[in-house]
């Protein structure tokens, strides 16, 4: 039984913020809703939450309108033994342990859940840009190895998925992609392994792809750009993708927004309602990915290709293309104003 598992209760009348902060402050993955005296009212799990998310639910809804209602569990006399036969049986990751009277009284976890599983999938990052945007921070220095505090943001990237499992990457290089291969050299130094793709001109998000074997897509392919600090769960991503059967899956942001005019709608002629100055709420593309290998039949050698273009000519097609809620922090490190906002707040 896990000894930390009064961490993660969480009141009834918490909202679904509380509940995806909780999940991330915890390393257990689950948030246990209980009553005023302890009784187990319904379980939220990062998958919920990101269902929740993706189904227009707002930050600011209650966790009861969001939680599983009726989760597996067991009693105080269950084994450890049975508890993690169930587990397996279940594909769970933990039991809430009730007594009589359906308190919580512990939570039963599978051991390896607070760790990572080793991941074989491949991971692709972007890191050949000319990084324009971030100039003149950038003539002489790729934005890859720019520093987030004293530590080269790609090295940041590198370390988190390290720390995810994955240890098989390529680097997509060229501008100053001598400077990239020089710093990470084979990943050694990391305890990974790197290999490089030379774009000998810019091929933009997508085309760097056509430039690997099909055999590296054996299994999803993650592929991410280079200018990223997030504290997403990369294999979430990959569980995710290949649990919906997609082809293609675009990790998305919420994004909020205000227009600063009055927005009228109507019928023809006739006003039915005037809002002052709404705010939007719209998904926007988080630059990460997981593929399989059909995509690249949607790729040509050495042409140039974004990735909106890419999963458009997927769509076209009628191929599934899924959606990913990221609901860890993210910043995008591209535009001057968002690298001095990596800078105050201390991403490293």
């Amino acid at each position: 039984m896990d000894k930390h598992w009064r961490s993660v209760l969480l009141p009834r009348d918490a909202t679904l913020q509380n509940a995806i902060e909780l999940l991330g402050a915890a390393s257990l993955r689950i948030v246990l809703v209980v009553s005023e005296d302890g009784v187990l009212l319904g379980t939220i799990t990062d998958g919920d939450a990101r269902r929740a998310l993706l189904a227009g639910k707002k930050m600011s809804v209650p966790v009861t309108m969001v939680m599983e209602t009726r989760p597996y569990t067991i009693k105080e006399c269950t084994t450890r033994q049975a508890a993690i036969r169930l587990m397996r049986d279940r594909d769970l990751l933990h039991l809430p342990v009730l007594d009589d009277l359906g308190r919580v009284t512990g939570l039963e976890t599978l051991g390896s859940a607070a760790f990572p599983d080793e991941r074989d999938n491949n991971v692709l990052i972007m890191a050949g840009g000319f990084g324009k945007r971030l100039l003149p921070l950038t003539t002489e220095i790729p934005k890859p190895l720019l520093p987030v505090g004293n530590t080269p943001v790609l090295e940041l990237i590198l370390n988190q998925l390290s720390n995810d499992g994955f240890s098989n990457f390529y680097f997509s290089i060229h501008y100053h992609g001598d400077k990239v291969r020089e710093h990470f050299g084979d990943g050694s130094r990391w305890g990974v392994n790197i290999k490089y793709i030379e774009e000998s001109e810019p091929l933009g998000t997508a085309g760097a792809l056509g430039l690997i074997d099909r055999d590296l897509l054996a299994k999803p392919m993650l592929v991410m750009n280079a200018d990223l600090i997030t504290q997403l769960k990369f294999g979430d991503l990959i569980d995710f993708h290949s649990q919906n059967s997609s082809v293609a899956t675009v990790a998305v942001r919420e994004h909020e927004y205000q227009i600063p005019f009055g927005v009228v709608t109507g019928n023809k002629f006739e006003v039915s309602e005037i809002q002052e100055k709404p705010f939007r709420r719209e998904f926007v593309n988080a630059g990460i990915y997981a593929l399989d290998s059909v995509v690249l039949d949607y790729v040509e050698v050495g042409i140039p290709l974004d990735m909106p273009t890419l999963l458009n000519k997927l769509l076209q097609d009628q191929k599934k293309v899924g959606m990913f809620p990221i609901h860890e922090p993210w910043l995008d490190i591209g535009r001057m104003a968002d690298y001095q906002k990596a800078q105050s707040q201390g991403f490293n």
